[in-house]
């Protein structure tokens, strides 16, 4: 058994601290537009903008950096530049005095977050004991930006913004940026490749993305990931204005609603691939999207602030789902030495369409029709990734062995 010091457990640690603050920095903008877009007189297809630019650097930088880092002479290091940047960045976002400013500043901090998750999955692929390696990504991956991007966040910028200012909002997330900087110089050690036992090594094969989509599994997660993200993004990015200008929310109201999104997606993160363990990977991604569908019909239709909290809490199922189609299900699909660059794929295409695209038409959406239409653009995601699943091949253990018995 490992002692709680152990290197291993430390390593989740400080990643989870890592991780989570990436989400911490990214939605701090939604939490604060409402504040922002009062001073520098900005709409909603900015903050459309705002995000979505956010999500496509976001999404090259993963693909372009994640592949460099396999190269670089220091993952540490890389890492430790990472953090820093995009939380020097983040600080900076407080004292913009334009739109133009503040976007310049979201894309490069894009750059930034997107290289952090790939450095972080490899150091625990090298680190981790086989038996506990899908529960550390897991944590690294699920809990800790729910955590600290939905559950902490809010209620603390907030708090902030209300008392002090939203750009004293902005300036404090650089400090447990320099914080978790310091713990990743200080107790992560740069493990090379090499450190993986052989038997366990992914080795790198010439591969043709066309070949890939080919593959049925892998082109139905892809089309979910881009309906999928479409609805996350949709949801956390326009949520916080949707309760303050439509549902005339105060703002600490609107905060301890956010939380609830934090908590459920911690929760659910869980429960979700528990379940898909015992009855199969597609019927729970099917079922929990059909719920996931009803969470953004729920903001429009309750009426007061507690009944929306547990109704959230009960249908914002679908961020469970995204540890399935994005790796759970691509990784059972293809050869050991594919699933780096399956999930990359779709982790990548999902970031362009679902965070980049839709968000902007969201955003213009919005400001023609009426915010609550984002709601259904946001439902619809779900709605069309709930079809998509019905035509994925099942790939549970559970459940390909007992077609083996029949």
């Amino acid at each position: 058994m490992n002692k709680i010091n152990s290197y291993e457990n430390r390593l989740v640690i400080i990643l989870c601290g890592c991780f989570g603050l990436v989400f911490f920095d990214r939605l701090a903008m939604s939490f604060l537009f409402p504040f922002v877009a009062q001073e520098l007189q900005l709409n909603n297809t900015h903050l459309g903008l705002l995000s979505s630019t956010l999500a496509l650097t976001w999404a090259l930088s993963g693909i372009l950096l994640g592949a460099y880092a396999d190269r670089a002479p220091s993952k540490k290091a890389l890492l430790i530049v990472m953090v820093l940047a995009f939380s020097i960045l983040s600080a900076l976002s407080g004292a913009v005095t334009s739109f133009i400013s503040l976007l310049i500043y979201r894309a490069l901090m894009g750059v930034a977050e997107g290289a952090v998750l790939p450095i972080s999955q490899s150091l625990l692929a090298a680190e981790s004991t086989p038996h506990r390696r899908g529960l550390n990504m897991g944590l690294v991956n699920a809990t800790a930006p729910g955590l600290l991007g939905s559950v902490i966040a809010p209620p603390l910028l907030i708090a902030i913004a209300t008392s002090y200012g939203w750009r004293n909002a902005f300036y404090v997330t650089i400090i447990p940026g320099l914080i978790m900087a310091l713990l990743v110089w200080l107790y992560i050690k740069n493990c090379p490749t090499a450190s993986i036992p052989k038997a366990e090594r992914v080795y790198k094969v010439p591969v043709k993305y066309k070949d890939l989509l080919k593959n049925r599994n892998i082109l139905i997660c892809m089309l979910i990931s881009c309906f999928y993200i479409s609805w996350f993004i949709t949801i956390i990015s326009f949520t916080p204005t949707f309760l303050i200008t439509v549902k005339h929310f105060p703002p600490e109201t609107m905060g301890k609603v956010m939380s609830v999104f934090g908590i459920a997606s911690v929760f659910w993160g869980f429960v979700v691939s528990a379940i898909s363990d015992q009855i199969g990977r597609k019927p729970a991604v099917i079922f929990f999207s059909i719920i996931a569908t009803f969470c953004p019909l729920t903001l429009l239709y309750a009426d007061t602030p507690e009944s929306m909290m547990l109704l959230v809490f009960f249908s914002y199922t679908g961020l469970g789902c995204f540890t399935l189609f994005m790796a759970t299900i691509p990784a059972e699909t293809v050869a050991a030495n594919l699933v780096a660059t399956s999930l990359g794929l779709i982790m990548g295409v999902g970031e362009v369409f679902g965070g980049f695209v839709t968000p902007t038409i969201a955003g213009i959406a919005a400001d023609r029709y009426g915010l609550s239409i984002v709601m259904w653009i946001a439902a619809g995601g779900s709605l069309i990734a709930t079809i998509l699943s019905c035509f994925l091949i099942e790939t549970a253990p559970i459940k390909l062995a007992l077609l083996r018995k029949t």
